[in-house]
C-alpha cells in the first residue's frame, strides 16, 4: 500500500519539505488547510498561535481530499508552534483515526522543537510512531543537513 504525506504549512517551509519527501518516496500528498486562513503580520499570527495553543483551540480545517483508510503509512509534517504541533494539526488528529498506521512525523522550526514529537505520540497512541525528523530553519533557509534528511527518508517503509 502506498504512503501518504500529510502536512500543515503556514510560511511554506513545511510544504517545501513535504514535497521533497513526496518526490522521493512517491504515494500521495495532502495539505491540511484551515477554513479561515491566518492573516496579519507575522507577530500578530505568532500571538494568535500562542493563544490558540495555550487554550487548546482546534480551528476548522478543510477536507483533506484523501481517504486515510487507503494508507498504512502516514508521513506527517507540522511547523512547531509554541513547542508543539500547530492547532490545525490538532484538529486533524481529532477528525482522523490513525490507529494501526505507521506514522513518521517531521517538524519544522526556527528555534526549538519543544515537546512536539512527544505530543504527536500522545495523539497517536494506537499507531506505530517512528522517530521524528527535526528540521531547523533560519527564516526560509534550511539549516538541517541534507544527509540527515535523506537518511530519515530512507527509513520510511512503504
Amino acid at each position: 500500500m502506498k504512503p501518504v504525506v500529510i502536512y500543515y504549512s503556514l510560511s511554506g517551509n513545511t510544504k517545501k519539505i513535504a514535497e521533497e519527501i513526496h518526490k522521493r518516496i512517491g504515494g500521495d500528498i495532502a495539505e491540511i488547510k484551515t477554513v479561515k486562513p491566518y492573516e496579519g503580520t507575522y507577530n500578530a499570527i505568532v500571538d494568535q498561535g500562542h493563544k490558540e495553543v495555550n487554550s487548546g483551540y482546534s480551528p476548522a480545517i478543510k477536507p483533506l481530499g484523501v481517504d486515510l483508510k487507503n494508507y498504512d503509512t502516514v508521513i506527517l509534517g507540522t511547523p512547531v508552534w509554541w513547542y508543539t504541533f500547530a492547532p490545525a494539526v490538532k484538529t486533524f488528529f481529532e477528525e482522523n483515526d490513525l490507529s494501526g498506521k505507521t506514522v513518521y512525523p517531521f517538524a519544522t522550526n526556527g528555534g526549538w522543537l519543544g515537546h512536539t514529537f512527544e505530543d504527536i505520540k500522545k495523539m497517536c497512541r494506537s499507531s506505530d510512531v517512528k522517530s521524528g525528523l527535526n528540521l531547523h530553519f533560519s527564516a526560509s533557509n534550511l539549516r538541517t543537513k541534507e544527509k540527515e534528511i535523506k537518511n530519515w527518508i530512507s527509513n520510511i517503509g512503504g
